[in-house]
């Protein structure tokens, strides 16, 4: 390891040395994505505390399976799927939990302005949306993602993720007009 620690190494070198051991490595990829998966983890959940906890999950995931990492793909995308996994692992646990077929709205924000208020309003909008599309949403518009990495992260042609997106886009609308959602499967052609 150099005497930065290792921050002049690339994610496949700095995944290589972890994976055979070297925690300072790992610590380092923990460093670099931490705040990317955070904030993928926080749009997917909607809550901080659910969002810290599925991030030390997917990290946790990532230390475990370090030697499955082929380097096929860029690392911060498998990375991001791992991250997905667990958002959707924590979805399903708050559904389990809570007997509920849909997860419950975060709760309201205290009042501090209009800036909070469109946030908050955009962030219940988001958690509207169904969670295929959502995921696309966030990785793609606040993640900023292109197409072709979103369609290795989530393992489906890049014809689906933009059929995906588009359908985010208009649930996202629609719920932020208050309308009630748009029935949610597969649109014709889509896998």
């Amino acid at each position: 390891m150099t005497a930065a620690g290792g921050a002049d190494l690339p994610d496949r070198e700095l995944a290589a040395r972890a994976a055979r051991g070297d925690d300072d490595a790992f610590a380092e990829l923990v460093r670099r994505h931490e705040r990317r998966v955070y904030n993928l983890a926080l749009r997917m959940l909607g809550r901080p505390e659910d969002a810290r906890d599925a991030s030390q999950d997917a990290f946790v995931s990532c230390y475990r399976n370090l030697a499955r990492f082929r380097g096929d793909a860029a690392f911060s995308t498998w990375l991001h799927r791992i991250a997905i996994n667990a958002c959707y692992d924590a979805l399903r646990r708050r559904r389990e939990v809570l007997g509920l077929d849909e997860a419950p709205e975060p709760p309201p924000a205290a009042d501090h302005g209009d800036a909070v208020t469109t946030s908050v309003d955009v962030r219940r909008a988001l958690l509207a949306v169904p969670e295929e599309f959502r995921t696309v949403l966030v990785l793609h518009d606040i993640q900023d993602l292109g197409y072709d990495e979103i369609a290795r992260i989530l393992q489906v042609p890049i014809g689906t993720v933009k059929s995906r997106l588009h359908r985010a886009r208009v649930a996202l609308g629609r719920a932020m007009a208050g309308e009630p959602p748009a029935p949610s499967g597969p649109s014709k052609g889509e896998t």
